[in-house]
């Protein structure tokens, strides 16, 4: 899948705290994903197909550094994500064993992949942020990922942060961190995200001019026909 330049420019004007309140009201409520948060502070937001990855507990047998050789490795991995790609990668929720170093960052940034999503770490955290490549993690730690996981695959579904992920669900990831969007839901977040934001942005301005929050936030008849007469 493809995002089209307008999804894509549509979606950056629209934050996940405001996809997650559209998406709730369609009745979807787990679409967050635990534990990604921005590695940079202030990080622009970021908007692609998902690229996922997986790994499991660590096995002694497996989990080498023989293994980065292996034709299921992370390098093959890599090399198969597409240009303006996002990179999700269920990591367990491991927090001492870093899945990315800045090698493997830096040729991302080569591919053209636009950023890194894991409910895990990377590790080499200084060199990581010298590549360039936009990280949402839950930190960072020096061990590499064979010390606390074996890698098992791509191109499958997951689970990232508590959250199912499957190729080629929309991604959108900002300062609170990364949301999907399921395929069959980016049609109407592509209508009611821009209106979404809209309306708050108006109910701040409200705020702002001093006006109490019950019957302005939730709008209330009178304050719903006063934003609608604000947009003609």
């Amino acid at each position: 899948m493809s995002l089209s330049a307008e999804a894509i420019a549509t979606l950056s004007h629209v934050s996940t705290a405001t996809i997650t309140t559209v998406l709730l009201k369609k009745g979807l409520r787990n679409i967050w994903m635990r534990g990604t948060k921005p590695l940079k502070p202030g990080q622009k937001r970021l908007v692609g197909p998902a690229f996922t990855l997986r790994f499991v507990p660590a096995r002694e047998d497996l989990a080498t550094p023989e293994s980065w050789s292996s034709p299921i490795s992370t390098r093959t991995a890599i090399e198969a994500m597409p240009a303006g790609c996002i990179a999700v990668v269920d990591a367990m929720g491991i927090t001492d064993a870093g899945i990315f170093g800045d090698i493997l960052c830096a040729r991302m940034v080569k591919r053209g992949v636009t950023a890194l999503i894991t409910d895990g770490v990377v590790r080499d955290v200084e060199g990581v942020l010298g590549t360039g490549l936009p990280v949402w993690c839950d930190g960072y730690a020096a061990p590499p990922s064979v010390a606390g996981l074996t890698f098992v695959g791509w191109g499958e579904p997951i689970g990232c942060g508590g959250v199912a992920v499957f190729p080629n669900d929309v991604v959108v990831a900002d300062q609170d961190g990364a949301v999907l969007i399921p395929q069959a839901f980016l049609d109407h977040v592509l209508a009611e995200g821009p209106e979404q934001e809209r309306m708050e942005a108006w109910i701040v301005n409200e705020v702002n001019n001093g006006a109490q929050l019950p019957g302005l936030y939730p709008m209330n008849a009178e304050t719903k026909a006063r934003y609608a007469a604000s947009k003609k």
